[in-house]
């Protein structure tokens, strides 16, 4: 099951960036395995994570582009 989120993650999330023909290792070690603070509240979950991490573009836009896939 996390193969296909992995991979359903690359095929729409990392489309247009340098991860999209990554190795689902890959994307487990540069995407999703970083140091974040998550603070969840009744309306919102915020993810604050350092302003040195490098692929936070590539996070973002995953985020972007997961969330109008989801508005469909």
């Amino acid at each position: 099951m996390a193969y296909v989120l992995l991979c359903a993650l690359r095929r729409i999330g990392l489309r247009f960036t340098q991860f999209a023909r990554a190795s689902c290792g890959t994307i487990r070690l540069k995407l999703l395995k970083i140091g974040a603070r998550v603070t969840v509240s009744v309306r919102r979950v915020k993810i604050a994570m350092a302003s040195a991490y490098p692929w936070r573009d590539e996070w973002e836009l995953a985020h972007l582009y997961l969330r109008t896939a989801a508005a469909r």
